[in-house]
């Protein structure tokens, strides 16, 4: 996983744009939950995770 991505951290998940931006909520080993503008709470799994940090004055 992005050693950057942190609760409260803004993403875009690469797989699906139409989702928008997300808010990582939670954290739990593997388990990332992230609330996304326009597909509501996603809980994804996996090492490798498809979510790009976004810089909160890029969006």
């Amino acid at each position: 996983m992005n050693p950057f991505i942190e609760v409260g951290a803004l993403v875009r998940h690469t797989g699906e744009p139409d989702w928008g931006i997300g808010q990582v909520q939670s954290i739990i080993g593997e388990r990332v939950t992230v609330n996304f503008e326009n597909q509501g709470k996603v809980v994804l799994q996996g090492a490798e995770l498809p979510l790009d940090l976004v810089e909160p004055d890029r969006f």
